[in-house]
């Protein structure tokens, strides 16, 4: 039986893509640089690698936030501050939402039959921010963001201290669902628990990480639930 269910937000819960975008492209106006959906798909594969290498232990959070937009200002040959553009980016980012298809239902029919928590490896004041403007903060019982925690996913660090929070926490009633291979399921392969891999695009396992179960919409996770 489960009761404890940790769910990831950046593109399972929350569309991180569509996001992404829409506050690359009003920092680019601000700092007078030109945006196109190349240039978006070029930050969004540079922004996934500095990430992946955080999930390696090869950089720190404080280093992918940055890195990310140096590189990105290299490509362009802009003149400009990456710091600020930074800043200014995160800023966009942690205003507004947009819903991954079938997750505000999903969260209403989990709602009350399990315990729910975040597990995030985004940056604090972007994912509270989020979470706030999609009025989904109400469903959790606790919201474990990796900045905080001072680990990320896929350490077992990370979901130690999560467990540790939880007043009679069972490993063996607990599942993570995610979008990521290397940092959900990895994460809760280390941490001992059960992982369902949401796999939309119907991806290939590629990285030697096997999930437990796999889903490729979000309505089939309940149904799956009461099976377990």
């Amino acid at each position: 039986m489960i009761r404890f269910v940790f769910l990831d937000v950046d593109d399972t819960l929350l569309d991180f893509q569509r996001s992404e975008a829409i506050a690359l492209e009003k920092t680019l106006a601000r700092f007078d640089l030109p945006f196109s959906e190349e240039i978006a798909k070029r930050y969004s594969a540079i922004n996934a690698a500095q990430w992946a290498k955080l999930e390696r232990g090869e950089l720190t959070r404080a280093e992918v936030r940055l890195r990310r937009f140096e590189l990105l200002l290299e490509e362009l040959k802009a003149d400009r501050d990456a710091e600020a553009v930074r800043q200014c980016y995160e800023q966009y980012l942690a205003c507004g939402h947009f819903f991954i298809a079938g997750a505000e239902k999903l969260l209403e029919t989990l709602y009350g039959k399990y315990r729910l928590y975040v597990a995030s490896n985004g940056t604090t004041a972007v994912q509270q921010g989020r979470l706030r403007s999609a009025d989904i903060e109400r469903y959790f019982d606790e919201i474990f963001l990796s900045e905080a925690i001072g680990s990320a996913k896929p350490q077992k660090a990370f979901f130690d201290d999560c467990f540790a929070k939880i007043p009679d926490f069972d490993k063996t009633q607990a599942i993570i669902l995610g979008d990521s291979l290397g940092s959900d399921i990895l994460g809760g392969i280390n941490a001992g628990i059960k992982t369902c891999w949401f796999n939309p695009h119907g991806k290939t396992a590629t990285e030697g990480i096997v999930p437990d179960y796999e889903i490729r919409t979000l309505d089939e996770f309940p149904s799956l639930l009461e099976m377990l």
